[in-house]
Protein backbone atom coordinates (compact mmCIF):
# COMPACT_ATOMS: atom_id res chain seq x y z
CA UNK A 1 0.00 0.00 0.00
CA UNK A 2 1.37 3.57 -0.80
CA UNK A 3 0.90 6.02 2.32
CA UNK A 4 0.29 9.72 0.92
CA UNK A 5 3.14 11.82 2.67
CA UNK A 6 2.82 15.32 0.20
CA UNK A 7 -0.47 16.17 -1.34
CA UNK A 8 0.31 16.11 -4.82
CA UNK A 9 -0.65 19.13 -6.99
CA UNK A 10 1.47 19.61 -10.29
CA UNK A 11 4.12 17.61 -11.32
CA UNK A 12 6.81 20.95 -11.56
CA UNK A 13 5.35 21.99 -7.85
CA UNK A 14 5.54 18.97 -5.47
CA UNK A 15 7.43 15.98 -4.89
CA UNK A 16 6.16 12.34 -5.65
CA UNK A 17 4.52 10.50 -2.76
CA UNK A 18 6.85 8.16 -0.94
CA UNK A 19 5.91 4.22 -0.34
CA UNK A 20 5.17 3.61 3.61
CA UNK A 21 6.30 -0.23 4.00
CA UNK A 22 3.57 -2.61 5.62
CA UNK A 23 5.49 -5.54 5.67
CA UNK A 24 4.52 -5.79 9.72
CA UNK A 25 1.56 -3.83 9.86
CA UNK A 26 2.87 -1.00 11.74
CA UNK A 27 1.70 1.76 9.76
CA UNK A 28 -2.34 0.44 10.16
CA UNK A 29 -2.25 0.85 13.64
CA UNK A 30 -5.12 2.74 14.30
CA UNK A 31 -4.07 5.70 16.70
CA UNK A 32 -7.62 6.32 18.35
CA UNK A 33 -9.91 3.57 17.89
CA UNK A 34 -9.21 -0.30 17.62
CA UNK A 35 -8.10 -2.66 14.90
CA UNK A 36 -11.16 -4.89 13.80
CA UNK A 37 -10.94 -8.66 14.72
CA UNK A 38 -8.05 -10.00 16.72
CA UNK A 39 -6.55 -6.42 17.49
CA UNK A 40 -9.86 -5.25 19.10
CA UNK A 41 -9.98 -8.17 21.26
CA UNK A 42 -6.46 -8.15 22.53
CA UNK A 43 -4.63 -5.47 21.81
CA UNK A 44 -7.07 -2.31 22.48
CA UNK A 45 -7.84 -0.62 25.55
CA UNK A 46 -11.55 -0.35 24.46
CA UNK A 47 -14.32 -1.04 22.08
CA UNK A 48 -16.60 2.39 20.99
CA UNK A 49 -19.27 -0.71 19.63
CA UNK A 50 -21.06 2.25 17.82
CA UNK A 51 -20.05 3.22 14.09
CA UNK A 52 -20.72 6.79 14.60
CA UNK A 53 -18.97 7.01 17.87
CA UNK A 54 -15.17 5.12 16.12
CA UNK A 55 -15.85 7.58 12.74
CA UNK A 56 -16.28 10.38 15.09
CA UNK A 57 -12.99 9.12 17.38
CA UNK A 58 -11.16 8.63 14.24
CA UNK A 59 -11.62 12.82 13.49
CA UNK A 60 -10.20 13.53 16.56
CA UNK A 61 -6.45 13.08 15.08
CA UNK A 62 -6.19 15.35 11.80
CA UNK A 63 -5.12 13.83 8.51
CA UNK A 64 -1.27 15.49 8.35
CA UNK A 65 -1.04 14.19 11.49
CA UNK A 66 -1.99 10.62 10.83
CA UNK A 67 0.50 10.47 7.66
CA UNK A 68 3.22 11.52 10.68
CA UNK A 69 2.80 8.68 12.53
CA UNK A 70 2.42 6.36 9.81
CA UNK A 71 5.83 7.52 8.15
CA UNK A 72 7.10 7.52 11.88
CA UNK A 73 6.37 3.99 12.29
CA UNK A 74 7.05 3.01 8.66
CA UNK A 75 10.82 3.89 9.42
CA UNK A 76 11.00 2.41 12.79
CA UNK A 77 9.65 -1.00 11.33
CA UNK A 78 12.57 -0.47 8.41
CA UNK A 79 15.16 -0.31 10.55
CA UNK A 80 13.93 -3.52 12.35
CA UNK A 81 11.54 -2.16 15.39
CA UNK A 82 8.27 -4.08 16.51
CA UNK A 83 5.30 -2.84 18.33
CA UNK A 84 5.42 -3.83 21.24
CA UNK A 85 8.87 -2.44 21.95
CA UNK A 86 11.53 -2.71 24.76
CA UNK A 87 13.15 0.36 26.17
CA UNK A 88 16.48 -0.80 24.66
CA UNK A 89 15.28 -1.26 21.23
CA UNK A 90 13.81 2.71 21.35
CA UNK A 91 17.01 4.16 22.71
CA UNK A 92 19.42 1.79 19.97
CA UNK A 93 17.28 3.46 17.71
CA UNK A 94 17.77 6.58 18.47
CA UNK A 95 21.39 6.33 18.66
CA UNK A 96 21.37 5.04 15.28
CA UNK A 97 20.06 7.73 13.99
CA UNK A 98 21.35 10.62 16.22
CA UNK A 99 23.52 11.83 13.11
CA UNK A 100 20.79 11.23 10.16
CA UNK A 101 17.45 12.79 12.05
CA UNK A 102 17.29 16.33 13.71
CA UNK A 103 16.32 16.74 17.39
CA UNK A 104 13.06 17.76 16.68
CA UNK A 105 12.21 14.81 14.23
CA UNK A 106 14.00 12.45 16.70
CA UNK A 107 11.63 13.65 19.49
CA UNK A 108 8.45 13.38 16.98
CA UNK A 109 9.64 9.62 16.39
CA UNK A 110 9.31 8.82 20.36
CA UNK A 111 6.28 10.59 20.18
CA UNK A 112 4.88 8.59 17.71
CA UNK A 113 5.81 5.15 19.10
CA UNK A 114 4.70 6.52 22.83
CA UNK A 115 1.27 6.84 21.26
CA UNK A 116 1.38 3.62 19.07
CA UNK A 117 1.59 1.38 22.36
CA UNK A 118 -0.71 3.93 24.22
CA UNK A 119 -3.36 3.17 21.83
CA UNK A 120 -2.75 -1.05 21.92
CA UNK A 121 -2.97 -0.24 25.91
CA UNK A 122 0.54 -1.82 26.05
CA UNK A 123 3.50 -0.67 28.21
CA UNK A 124 5.29 2.18 26.64
CA UNK A 125 8.93 1.85 26.67
CA UNK A 126 9.17 5.65 26.01
CA UNK A 127 8.68 6.57 29.88
CA UNK A 128 11.25 4.57 31.10
CA UNK A 129 14.60 6.44 32.24
CA UNK A 130 16.89 4.80 29.01
CA UNK A 131 14.78 6.31 26.43
CA UNK A 132 14.74 9.79 28.27
CA UNK A 133 18.15 9.64 29.21
CA UNK A 134 18.98 8.74 25.63
CA UNK A 135 17.21 11.71 24.23
CA UNK A 136 18.84 13.78 27.30
CA UNK A 137 22.57 12.60 26.15
CA UNK A 138 21.30 13.83 22.21
CA UNK A 139 19.63 17.14 22.79
CA UNK A 140 23.04 18.39 24.74
CA UNK A 141 25.15 16.90 22.35
CA UNK A 142 23.58 18.23 18.61
CA UNK A 143 21.76 21.27 20.60
CA UNK A 144 18.06 21.89 20.13
CA UNK A 145 18.14 25.20 18.64
CA UNK A 146 15.52 24.66 15.22
CA UNK A 147 16.25 25.80 11.65
CA UNK A 148 14.08 28.19 11.40
CA UNK A 149 12.72 29.31 7.53
CA UNK A 150 14.21 32.46 6.51
CA UNK A 151 11.78 35.51 7.09
CA UNK A 152 10.63 36.59 3.42
CA UNK A 153 10.43 40.64 5.18
CA UNK A 154 8.22 43.52 3.55
CA UNK A 155 11.44 44.96 1.67
CA UNK A 156 12.36 41.95 -0.09
CA UNK A 157 8.73 40.98 -0.57
CA UNK A 158 8.24 44.47 -3.16
CA UNK A 159 11.33 43.25 -4.79
CA UNK A 160 10.21 39.44 -5.87
CA UNK A 161 6.70 41.29 -6.61
CA UNK A 162 8.34 43.59 -8.87
CA UNK A 163 9.89 40.73 -10.96
CA UNK A 164 6.25 39.47 -11.77
CA UNK A 165 4.80 39.68 -15.13
CA UNK A 166 1.01 38.89 -16.00
CA UNK A 167 0.91 36.04 -16.95
CA UNK A 168 -1.36 32.91 -15.27
CA UNK A 169 1.19 31.64 -13.00
CA UNK A 170 2.45 35.18 -12.32
CA UNK A 171 -1.27 36.67 -11.40
CA UNK A 172 -1.75 33.28 -9.41
CA UNK A 173 1.85 33.63 -7.62
CA UNK A 174 1.37 37.82 -6.69
CA UNK A 175 -2.12 37.24 -4.99
CA UNK A 176 -0.82 33.85 -3.25
CA UNK A 177 2.87 35.98 -1.87
CA UNK A 178 0.66 39.25 -1.05
CA UNK A 179 -2.27 37.04 0.78
CA UNK A 180 -0.24 34.76 2.70
CA UNK A 181 2.19 37.87 3.91
CA UNK A 182 -1.13 40.10 4.64
CA UNK A 183 -2.73 37.37 6.64
CA UNK A 184 0.51 35.81 8.34
CA UNK A 185 -0.97 32.61 6.85
CA UNK A 186 0.74 29.44 7.42
CA UNK A 187 1.13 27.41 4.20
CA UNK A 188 -2.07 25.13 4.90
CA UNK A 189 -4.20 27.73 5.92
CA UNK A 190 -3.07 29.68 2.65
CA UNK A 191 -3.92 26.70 0.55
CA UNK A 192 -7.23 25.70 2.57
CA UNK A 193 -8.89 28.57 1.36
CA UNK A 194 -11.86 28.66 -0.53
CA UNK A 195 -14.05 30.75 -2.10
CA UNK A 196 -16.65 31.33 0.13
CA UNK A 197 -13.85 31.80 2.97
CA UNK A 198 -13.34 35.71 1.68
CA UNK A 199 -15.99 38.15 1.83
CA UNK A 200 -15.76 41.96 0.44
CA UNK A 201 -16.45 44.72 2.60
CA UNK A 202 -15.01 48.28 2.48
CA UNK A 203 -11.95 47.97 3.70
CA UNK A 204 -11.03 44.79 2.58
CA UNK A 205 -11.54 41.36 2.75
CA UNK A 206 -12.66 39.23 5.81
CA UNK A 207 -11.34 36.06 5.43
CA UNK A 208 -12.48 32.97 8.00
CA UNK A 209 -10.11 30.24 8.81
CA UNK A 210 -12.16 27.03 9.22
CA UNK A 211 -9.54 25.10 10.32
CA UNK A 212 -5.87 25.94 11.40
CA UNK A 213 -2.77 23.73 12.97
CA UNK A 214 -3.98 25.39 16.30
CA UNK A 215 -7.51 24.66 15.66
CA UNK A 216 -7.58 21.40 15.14
CA UNK A 217 -11.52 21.16 16.72
CA UNK A 218 -12.61 23.87 13.56
CA UNK A 219 -13.94 26.40 16.11
CA UNK A 220 -12.75 28.58 13.25
CA UNK A 221 -11.70 32.57 13.15
CA UNK A 222 -11.98 35.55 11.11
CA UNK A 223 -9.20 38.14 10.44
CA UNK A 224 -8.91 41.18 8.08
CA UNK A 225 -7.22 42.02 5.14
CA UNK A 226 -7.08 45.92 4.11
CA UNK A 227 -6.49 47.63 1.04
CA UNK A 228 -2.80 48.00 0.74
CA UNK A 229 -1.32 51.62 0.23
CA UNK A 230 1.44 50.76 -2.04
CA UNK A 231 1.38 49.47 -5.31
CA UNK A 232 1.09 45.92 -4.29
CA UNK A 233 -2.19 45.76 -2.72
CA UNK A 234 -3.19 42.06 -1.55
CA UNK A 235 -7.04 42.66 -2.19
CA UNK A 236 -6.56 43.65 -5.59
CA UNK A 237 -4.68 40.81 -6.27
CA UNK A 238 -6.68 38.63 -5.04
CA UNK A 239 -9.51 39.94 -7.00
CA UNK A 240 -7.47 39.84 -10.38
CA UNK A 241 -6.79 35.96 -9.80
CA UNK A 242 -10.29 35.38 -9.30
CA UNK A 243 -11.39 36.97 -12.18
CA UNK A 244 -8.72 35.50 -14.62
CA UNK A 245 -9.34 31.70 -13.34
CA UNK A 246 -13.13 32.48 -13.20
CA UNK A 247 -13.04 30.23 -9.70
CA UNK A 248 -16.16 31.12 -8.01
CA UNK A 249 -16.01 28.05 -5.98
CA UNK A 250 -13.72 25.93 -4.25
CA UNK A 251 -10.07 26.08 -3.54
CA UNK A 252 -8.57 29.59 -4.34
CA UNK A 253 -5.59 28.49 -5.59
CA UNK A 254 -4.52 25.87 -7.77
CA UNK A 255 -1.70 24.49 -9.67
CA UNK A 256 -0.97 25.84 -13.04
CA UNK A 257 1.14 24.11 -16.06
CA UNK A 258 3.26 25.23 -18.11
CA UNK A 259 0.58 26.36 -20.44
CA UNK A 260 -1.22 28.65 -18.43
CA UNK A 261 -4.02 25.85 -17.89
CA UNK A 262 -5.91 26.18 -14.15
CA UNK A 263 -6.56 22.89 -12.48
CA UNK A 264 -9.23 22.01 -10.11
CA UNK A 265 -7.68 20.68 -7.31
CA UNK A 266 -6.06 22.53 -4.82
CA UNK A 267 -2.78 23.41 -4.48
CA UNK A 268 -0.32 21.45 -1.99
CA UNK A 269 1.20 23.14 0.97
CA UNK A 270 4.80 22.01 -0.55
CA UNK A 271 3.85 23.84 -3.50
CA UNK A 272 3.95 27.06 -1.26
CA UNK A 273 7.34 26.58 -0.53
CA UNK A 274 8.64 25.73 -4.19
CA UNK A 275 6.67 29.06 -5.44
CA UNK A 276 8.33 30.91 -2.80
CA UNK A 277 11.90 30.01 -3.60
CA UNK A 278 11.35 30.10 -7.46
CA UNK A 279 10.38 33.47 -7.11
CA UNK A 280 12.80 34.51 -4.28
CA UNK A 281 15.63 32.95 -6.97
CA UNK A 282 14.28 35.50 -9.74
CA UNK A 283 14.35 38.34 -7.41
CA UNK A 284 17.64 38.21 -7.20
CA UNK A 285 18.22 37.05 -3.66
CA UNK A 286 19.32 33.49 -2.38
CA UNK A 287 16.34 31.28 -1.93
CA UNK A 288 18.50 29.10 0.72
CA UNK A 289 16.45 28.65 3.82
CA UNK A 290 13.11 30.20 2.21
CA UNK A 291 10.13 28.32 2.72
CA UNK A 292 6.20 28.43 2.91
CA UNK A 293 7.00 29.86 6.00
CA UNK A 294 8.72 32.27 4.94
CA UNK A 295 5.45 34.38 4.38
CA UNK A 296 4.29 34.40 7.94
CA UNK A 297 7.93 34.99 9.33
CA UNK A 298 8.08 37.78 7.15
CA UNK A 299 5.45 39.12 8.35
CA UNK A 300 5.66 39.21 11.80
CA UNK A 301 9.18 40.27 11.50
CA UNK A 302 8.35 43.09 9.37
CA UNK A 303 5.13 44.02 11.95
CA UNK A 304 7.87 43.92 14.87
CA UNK A 305 10.56 46.82 12.94
CA UNK A 306 7.43 48.81 12.30
CA UNK A 307 6.30 49.20 15.89
CA UNK A 308 3.02 46.68 15.86
CA UNK A 309 2.23 45.81 19.20
CA UNK A 310 2.28 42.78 19.61
CA UNK A 311 -1.66 41.88 20.75
CA UNK A 312 -1.90 43.28 17.55
CA UNK A 313 0.60 40.90 15.57
CA UNK A 314 -1.08 38.09 16.94
CA UNK A 315 -4.56 38.44 16.20
CA UNK A 316 -3.51 38.25 12.79
CA UNK A 317 -1.50 35.41 12.77
CA UNK A 318 -3.18 33.41 15.39
CA UNK A 319 -0.53 33.08 17.69
CA UNK A 320 -1.75 31.80 20.97
CA UNK A 321 0.79 34.08 23.10
CA UNK A 322 3.81 36.46 23.36
CA UNK A 323 5.85 33.76 23.80
CA UNK A 324 5.01 31.46 20.63
CA UNK A 325 5.48 35.01 19.05
CA UNK A 326 8.89 36.05 20.35
CA UNK A 327 11.67 34.28 17.98
CA UNK A 328 10.20 37.18 15.37
CA UNK A 329 10.34 40.09 18.08
CA UNK A 330 13.85 38.75 19.09
CA UNK A 331 14.66 39.07 15.19
CA UNK A 332 12.78 42.13 14.48
CA UNK A 333 14.55 43.84 17.26
CA UNK A 334 17.74 42.85 16.22
CA UNK A 335 18.45 46.69 15.16
CA UNK A 336 16.08 48.77 16.95
CA UNK A 337 18.59 50.85 19.11
CA UNK A 338 20.95 48.67 18.54
CA UNK A 339 24.47 50.01 20.48
CA UNK A 340 26.50 49.29 17.97
CA UNK A 341 24.52 51.44 15.45
CA UNK A 342 25.38 54.39 17.93
CA UNK A 343 28.95 53.93 17.82
CA UNK A 344 30.26 53.40 14.37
Amino acid sequence: MLGDILTRDNPLLSRANRPISTKLGLSEINFTCPDDGEKRGQLSPFDPGDERVAALIEKSISDNTRRAYRFDLSHFEIWGGTIPSTPATVATYLADHVHELSVATLVRRVATLSKAHEARGLANPCRSEIVRATLRGIKRSKGTVQKQARALEREDLMLVLDQLGESVRDVRDRALLLLGFAGGFRRSELVGLNHADVEHVRHGLIVTLNFSKTDQEGAGRQLGIPHGRTRHCPVAALDAWLALSGIATGPIFRPVDRHGHIGVDRLSGEAVSLVVRERVGAAGINPVGFSGHSLRAGFATSAVRAGVPTHRIRAQTGHASDAMLARYVREGELFLGNAAGALL
